[in-house]
């Protein structure tokens, strides 16, 4: 399976989640903004290079990912602004927050069979 398939998949999953919890932010994939694209694309090239690490070194990755392109943390999610609530450490992160790097990384791991 190709990795931007998988990124699509996990995207879709991820946006669904987010839905059930009342989050909507999210378009479906082939409405995703480039940025939102590439950032599944590396979450699951991250996983598919680390297969052993955590829901927690998943976070890392994409808090490193998103402040290297000029995100900070803010109290609600603004695009324009580059602003994100999931921007602080693991454990800082409401439990449902948690859930969406165990799911991403349970998908990639299931479908490539690692």
């Amino acid at each position: 399976m190709k990795i931007e398939h998988l990124a699509e998949i996990c995207h879709e999953a991820n946006r669904v989640y987010c839905e059930s919890l009342g989050d909507f932010s999210q378009k479906h994939w082939e409405a995703a903004p480039m940025w939102q694209q590439e950032s599944a694309i590396n979450g699951v090239t991250f996983t598919l290079k680390n297969p052993t690490l955590t829901p927690e070194d998943q976070h890392n990755s994409w808090m490193k990912d998103k402040k290297e392109a000029g995100w900070k943390y803010g109290p609600e999610k603004d695009v324009d602004k580059k602003l994100h609530p999931c921007l602080v450490p693991y454990d800082e992160l409401p439990k449902a927050q948690q859930k969406k790097d165990f799911i991403f990384r349970a998908i990639v791991k299931s479908l490539m069979n690692i």
